[in-house]
């Protein structure tokens, strides 16, 4: 194995650890990650990424909520819809997994970083923490937001329940060029259907 392989093994494997660290609060955190990281992976294979920028898409997808576990239990557990104080709080993860990232000794990890605090921006400038518009939210940013937001939807969360695969794709294909990027979900629709990706398809 070369080098840079076997670094990128060593960072992914850590980031795993920080991940599993966020699980013992939220089991759902955790393996939502791993999810958004499978597919996300699979997305910039499909639009020709370099090994170096899916390196990146792979550990910021992996750590895109690391950022949660600084939000308070009574917040991130809470069993119903969040007050706006709340959802203020919820708000900051984004910035705050960033800001942890980026003091890591790694050479991408302003680019990993980015990932993390620009997967809740909206194609339509909606989005936070910093109402980016279009294509100059990072790319890989917008690849992460696709898979994050279909992931939310099919599995069982505590306030409420999965969607079926068909209903997600129609809520979805509604919100592509306002709050998703139109082209990314395009690409989505192509690996959700991959059978290499069934085990993360709602059922």
């Amino acid at each position: 194995m070369n080098e840079p392989a076997s670094n990128h093994r060593g960072v992914l494997h850590l980031s795993k650890v920080f991940a599993d660290a966020l699980r013992m609060r939220d089991a759902y955190t955790r393996l939502h990650s791993d999810r958004v990281m499978s597919l996300s992976k699979g997305i910039g294979q499909a639009i020709g990424l370099t090994s170096k920028e899916l390196d990146a898409l792979e550990l910021g997808a992996c750590l895109h909520d690391i950022g949660k576990i600084v939000v308070p239990d009574a917040v991130l557990l809470k069993p119903s819809k969040l007050e706006e104080s709340e959802f203020a709080i919820m708000q900051s993860h984004p910035s705050v997994g960033a800001d942890l990232i980026e003091v890591y000794d790694h050479d991408d990890a302003h680019r990993i970083a980015d990932v993390v605090r620009h997967h809740h921006e909206w194609f339509n400038g909606s989005g936070y923490p910093g109402r980016l518009v279009g294509e100059a939210i990072p790319l890989l940013s917008r690849i992460v937001t696709v898979v994050d937001n279909y992931d939310a939807m099919a599995v069982r969360r505590v306030y409420q329940g999965a969607r079926p695969h068909h209903e997600i794709m129609q809520i979805m294909e509604s919100e592509a060029g306002t709050k998703l990027d139109p082209e990314m979900f395009k690409r989505f629709v192509q690996v959700i259907d991959d059978p290499r990706y069934v085990m993360f398809k709602a059922s």
